[in-house]
């Protein structure tokens, strides 16, 4: 085990092992949550399993050899519900299509990741936006899964209002919410899963949800969603700050979980951890590339490594653990399928929890950070849309910079996002 060098990082095989399956229980719930979600776009939930877990075991594998760190990889929450219900239920683009968006962006960030271009992103982008962006991007989320859950409603009256809560499934998805939020506080490391399987076991016993007659299968073939993108017909100008948010969100997010996991293990303070973290975001760059082709979004770092972190994980090997673990969900389709909507859409609304918490660190002082974070907070789940909050928090940054005579402060990247929202709205 040199390859790992595992007597440079203070651990041993067993320790690897360990915080492998650690962090493997803590991400199981990405299997049936986000075949679910990118269900919703009409693509086969079979295919979608199997090709979730495909690429958990590609990232994770490829991350753990290429940069030898125990960060875990699979498909990221957030731009896979604005895949199904922004692009795909909003804005009527083809499924083949989104994940022609996908994939470019895929490309870029290759690009990006091998060239000062993503230094002059990180440099230039206020750290602020980035914070509000997750926040954002939570808020989304959660409501999307209020909504499908039934715990909001439309209203004719006031758009949006409580759902019935004396219908079963509203509170079969109450009891999820209540015990994805008592997991995650008691910080129970498969708090996910968990939640999901007492939720289903409850939800089968009360007979809504049917019982699996079946556990164990074969694995479903990728072949309805594999190399099925669609990339000629996002080549126009009007997808520019679509391919954009699926760029940056990937960015961002895995910047922000190789920062937080980081600090805990000590990965990426000397010069050789410097390496890692470059070698961490060029595996997360070829993985979300692949993810286009093999029919699923974006991939990035978990955050959820940390629960290997925290067990000793400090090598590649916790990583490629994990990945090789992995190959055992592909063979219960079954019990994937029988997993009611309203035991996965709590976890969303808790995973939004987590991502809005970021907004205590913003400093409001700065009044166009102040102003611009709160129109891409709410933005993003009053037009549904993670562009249109952005742009629109892009747009009122400019705007208060101008009142405040301080244009030439402001961030250029900010500055063409604005830029990009006027074309947007007013000329597109």
């Amino acid at each position: 085990m040199d390859l790992f060098k595992l007597k440079e990082h203070n651990t041993n095989i067993k320790t690897e092992l360990t915080a492998g399956f650690t962090t493997f229980m803590a991400m199981l719930y990405i299997v049936p949550v986000n075949a679910y979600i990118l269900s919703i776009s009409g693509m086969p939930y079979d295919a979608l399993v199997t090709a979730t877990i495909v690429m958990t075991i590609f990232a994770s594998i490829l991350n753990g050899f290429w940069a030898n760190t125990p960060i875990a990889m699979s498909v990221g929450m957030g731009l896979n519900a604005y895949f199904s219900f922004g692009l795909v239920k909003g804005m009527g683009i083809p499924w083949q299509s989104a994940l022609g968006i996908v994939f470019i962006s895929g490309i870029l960030y290759i690009l990006i990741s091998v060239t000062p271009i993503r230094k002059w992103l990180m440099e230039t982008i206020p750290v602020d936006i980035k914070r509000a962006l997750s926040a954002g991007i939570g808020a989304f989320i959660a409501f999307i899964a209020l909504e499908q859950t039934k715990i909001i409603v439309d209203s004719p009256a006031t758009l949006v209002t409580l759902g019935d809560f004396r219908d079963e499934n509203v509170l079969l998805a109450l009891l999820g919410l209540l015990l994805a939020i008592f997991f995650s506080v008691r910080k129970y490391k498969a708090a996910f899963i968990l939640s999901i399987m007492i939720t289903t076991i409850f939800a089968w016993s009360m007979g809504l949800a049917e019982f699996p007659k079946e556990f164990i299968s074969m694995p479903a073939s990728m072949a309805p969603i594999a190399f099925e993108l669609d990339i000629t017909s996002v080549l126009t100008l009007s997808f520019i700050p679509v391919i954009l948010i699926f760029l940056l969100t990937d960015l961002f997010d895995t910047l922000g979980t190789l920062a937080g996991v980081g600090m805990r293990a000590n990965l990426f303070k000397d010069k050789n951890g410097s390496v890692a973290l470059q070698k961490n975001i060029e595996a997360d760059a070829v993985a979300t590339m692949v993810s286009g082709l093999a029919g699923v979004t974006s991939t990035t770092s978990f955050i959820e490594s940390a629960s290997g972190v925290e067990e000793g994980g400090r090598t590649g090997l916790t990583a490629v653990t994990v990945g090789v673990l992995f190959i055992l969900p592909l063979f219960i389709l079954p019990f994937f399928k029988a997993i009611p909507a309203n035991a996965i859409y709590p976890i969303l609304i808790v995973i939004g929890i987590i991502m809005f918490s970021e907004l205590k660190h913003i400093n409001y002082e700065d009044q166009a950070t102040k102003y611009a974070t709160f129109f891409i907070v709410v933005g993003m789940p009053l037009t549904y849309s993670i562009t249109n909050g952005l742009l629109l928090g892009a747009l009122v940054y400019l705007l208060v910079n101008i009142f405040l005579g301080k244009v030439k402060e402001s961030s250029p990247a900010m500055l063409i996002l604005a830029l990009a929202g006027i074309l947007i709205f007013f000329f597109l």
